[in-house]
């Protein structure tokens, strides 16, 4: 299990490396740093001052390593549009990105999860083939598309909810949430459903696929044989066998949501790391993406490796395969 977790680490730094690198050639050669913090009025020798001090002139091994180790420390620089630490920038749009994705994951599962249940159940039933079909439209619908169509329908046509912001909040430490007050609950609302609406019909789909599997399974059948109702067979056993493959594609999709949440951001002006981004890109503000990117780089890596060292931790053949595999390389 050491090897194979030495192993599984050694590839995460790798890939981070590599994502370091193409951040550092994005901060490094797309436009001119000192140009963008510089005013108008600035000479040439403040320009050639500024350069020295922001250490351009060194060579590229020199400064890729500069990069690589200030990152790891958190540390990206200075954001050229609002000149302030782009760490700080970040943790502060942080939460709101969190809690849209975290309430989005709960609603993926709390409703995909029944549905599936259900399509498999009652696989050959009207409600069913409607929910198959419905689940069609939610893969193919872009996630932009169904934000414009919520604003429409719940907030233009019905003034339910909010059609932008993030409502009030409440600072507990640096943290700062929307779920303590109403208006931040109620402006979460359609934002979530937005992000959850793809995840939902991974969700059902693969919960569908599992169950009508273990239905067919012969502890099930040992299970109706024996006069067990049939609600708990479906909801109890028979579920509690599916969870596994959902609960390791969830924690997969939050990266993806992480990573995703920037179309829903900019859709309903959500002040989150996606917005912080797309904004970042309008002003070309160099630093801001390359932290971006490196961060849900982390947080994909970091997400990835956990699955593989806990299936791992689970299933000791898949260590062993491990092992096969380097001694061949070997």
């Amino acid at each position: 299990m050491l090897a194979f977790l030495i192993k599984r680490t050694a590839n995460a730094a790798f890939v981070m490396l590599a994502v370091a690198l193409l951040a550092f050639v994005i901060f490094r050669f797309f436009g001119d740093p000192v140009e963008m913090m510089v005013n108008e009025q600035a000479t040439q020798a403040d320009r050639a001052e500024l350069r020295e001090r922001l250490g351009l002139n060194d060579g590229f091994v020199t400064q890729y390593t500069r990069f690589v180790t200030n990152a790891a420390q958190g540390d990206f620089g200075i954001s050229y549009r609002n000149q302030q630490d782009v760490m700080v920038l970040i943790g502060e749009r942080f939460p709101a990105t969190f809690e849209l994705v975290l309430v989005a994951t709960v609603i993926s599962l709390v409703v995909g999860i029944p549905l599936g249940v259900i399509t498999a159940v009652h696989r050959n039933s009207r409600l069913a083939n409607a929910l198959q079909l419905g689940s069609i439209v939610g893969v193919s619908l872009p996630s932009f598309v169904v934000g414009i169509l919520l604003i429409l329908g719940f907030s233009v046509s019905l003034g339910w909810l909010p059609a932008f912001g993030r409502g009030e909040t409440v600072d507990i430490g640096w943290w700062s949430t929307g779920l303590l007050t109403p208006s931040g609950r109620a402006a979460l609302v359609l934002p979530a459903l937005s992000l959850s609406t793809f995840q939902i019909t991974l969700v059902m789909r693969l919960v569908r696929a599992e169950m009508l599997e273990t239905l067919r399974s012969d502890y099930v059948k040992f299970a109706r044989a024996r006069g067990v109702p049939k609600a708990r067979v479906h909801w109890v056993h028979a579920l509690r066998n599916c969870l596994m493959p959902v609960i390791t594609l969830t924690g997969m999709q939050i990266g993806n949501l992480i990573a995703f949440a920037l179309v829903t951001e900019t859709v309903f002006q959500w002040p989150g790391m996606g917005l912080l981004f797309i904004q970042a890109v309008t002003f070309v503000d160099i630093p801001v993406m390359a932290a971006y990117l490196m961060l849900v780089s982390f947080i994909f890596v970091l997400l990835n490796t956990l699955v593989d060292v806990t299936y791992a931790w689970v299933d000791p053949r898949l260590r062993d395969d491990a092992a096969k595999a380097g001694g061949a390389n070997g």
